[in-house]
């Protein structure tokens, strides 16, 4: 196993990684922003009020990406699990 490989490995997770995490963490982000934005313009500063939406936000990401989420991620794992014995030989 070469450095090189290593390194392909590493970007290779990474990117998943990315990949995964990216409409959890962009919903998140989104809802974030919008309620943030009513909040300003409201002059309400309670913090309680962005949970409930970013919570319900997550959920209904996770609901609606989640099946692609873990196809994307057993994908993964099983291309790397197959090319272990190319990597030892």
């Amino acid at each position: 196993m070469t450095p090189e490989m290593v390194i392909d490995i590493g970007q290779e997770a990474g990117m998943v990684a990315v990949m995964i995490a990216g409409p959890i963490l962009l919903t998140g982000l989104t809802i974030g922003v919008l309620v943030g934005m009513i909040q300003a313009a409201t002059q309400i500063q309670e913090m309680t009020l962005t949970f409930i939406p970013k919570l319900l936000g997550v959920f209904f990401a996770l609901s609606v990406f989640g099946h692609w989420m873990l196809a994307t991620l057993t994908h993964y794992i099983i291309d790397l699990w197959q090319s272990i014995p190319a990597m030892i030989g």
